[in-house]
């Protein structure tokens, strides 16, 4: 028996929505909620990656935990997390350290904020526990528009994060984080009144062997498959390059142009909807039209137009050339992520779906845990626009193991799109 009940779907909702919306909301903002602390790239790109890295390593755990004991004390534990994490972010960068004598020096606010990050990451999980809810409560027939609901939710993350982030920060900087921390507790209030369990005791697994909660067997399975190999290692590289100078963008806005919250989490608006249109309305018409090897090419070379644009921005230019550059970037990153993640699933059998799609979600956030540091190194020791010049560079190798992985695998893959 499915329980289907709306208070269910809204649950499930407002988690992936949560799950969005807290990140979008602080990540444009990180550069000025740090100013009282650090102004250097390093740092800035640490603070980045710890999010990813700590959900790179407990997402696989979160998911089996889900399977052995339920989804409702599973995603109450999660939110409960989220909740922990942003509000101890939102009460750090709060405090007046410099008032405080024996917090001089920044390091025991910047240990908090670190461990707010990786709090935060640790409960990212909720995701995937609530994908698995939906699954739950869906018919098969009726399981790819249950699922629909993950693209709104996150499209609307992307949107709502930066728009009301920009907003509140012109009242107050830390006034955005606050709000993520209410809506995560709000979230926390509707999991444990409203959502039943849906995953019943007849269908739990035990949990697997420790070897196969390790998120990095599951990436070296991945990679001992000569079909996949290269595309992974693209996708790896992609998100590397990609969250790498993204992690540092708001930062060099605000010391090249002199830009103040506003403006730059309206970049990261622009952003949001227009991926959002790309992946919720025209991915699917192009992929009919030109086929996935086309398109994340294609993609790859918008991703490249715009980085390229931002450094060359001036002051006089900046906000023409920036938004047009992040809406270019948007585009690409539209394109190539849905685009290479289907060339993976092309080239697998049905048994090894599962396994590999699951595992580039970890090659995404292990990129995106690697990317911003060595971006925040490049950004303090080679130039304020060296990590878009890497970034450049990277994706450029990218390209190549695409059109590489494009000449070595089945010839027709690409000519059942054309």
């Amino acid at each position: 028996m499915r329980l289907s009940r709306p208070s269910t779907s809204l649950c499930a909702f407002v988690t992936l929505l949560n799950d969005r919306l807290g990140e979008s909301i602080v990540f444009p903002l990180l550069p000025y909620l740090l100013a009282s602390f650090t102004s250097n790239g390093r740092t800035l790109g640490l603070l980045a990656g710890s999010y990813a890295i700590a959900q790179f390593a407990f997402t696989p755990l979160i998911g089996a935990l889900s399977d052995r004991y339920g989804r409702r004390p599973v995603i109450a534990a999660c939110v409960a997390g989220s909740v922990l994490g942003l509000g101890l972010f939102a009460i750090t960068v709060s405090i007046n350290w410099h008032a405080l004598p024996w917090a001089a020096g920044g390091t025991i606010p910047l240990a908090l904020l670190f461990g707010a990050r990786l709090i935060d990451g640790v409960s990212g999980g909720t995701a995937a526990t609530a994908g698995a809810v939906l699954a739950d409560i869906s018919s098969p027939e009726n399981r790819a528009k249950a699922f629909g609901l993950i693209g709104v939710a996150f499209g609307l993350g992307f949107i709502l994060g930066p728009a009301f982030g920009g907003l509140l920060a012109g009242i107050n900087v830390t006034l955005p984080v606050w709000a993520a921390t209410g809506f995560a507790l709000l979230n926390l209030g509707l999991v444990l009144g409203l959502l039943p369990e849906t995953h019943p005791p007849e269908a739990r697994r035990a949990l697997p062997r420790k070897r196969d909660l390790n998120p990095l067997s599951a990436l070296q399975r991945v990679f001992s498959n000569p079909q996949v190999r290269r595309l992974c290692a693209a996708f790896f590289l992609f998100f590397l390059a990609f969250n790498g100078f993204t992690a540092v963008l708001v930062l060099y806005f605000k010391q090249a142009f002199n830009w103040g919250p506003g403006l730059a989490t309206t970049a990261f608006l622009v952003v949001g909807v227009v991926a959002t249109v790309v992946q919720g309305g025209l991915i699917g018409p192009l992929v009919q039209r030109f086929g996935e090897w086309r398109l994340t090419l294609a993609g790859l070379g918008f991703v490249i137009a715009g980085c390229l644009l931002i450094p060359l921005a001036t002051l006089d230019n900046a906000p023409r050339v920036v938004f047009s550059a992040v809406a270019i970037l948007a585009l690409g990153t539209g394109l190539v992520t849905p685009c290479l993640r289907a060339l993976v699933s092309r080239r697998l059998d049905t048994d090894g779906q599962g396994a590999a799609l699951g595992s580039l979600q970890g090659l995404q956030s292990l990129g995106s845990f690697i990317g911003p540091p060595l971006a925040g190194l490049a950004y303090d020791l080679l130039g304020q626009r060296s990590p878009f010049w890497l970034g450049i560079v990277v994706l450029g190798g990218v390209a190549v193991l695409v059109a590489g992985g494009l000449n070595s695998g089945n010839q027709n893959t690409e000519s059942r799109a054309i």
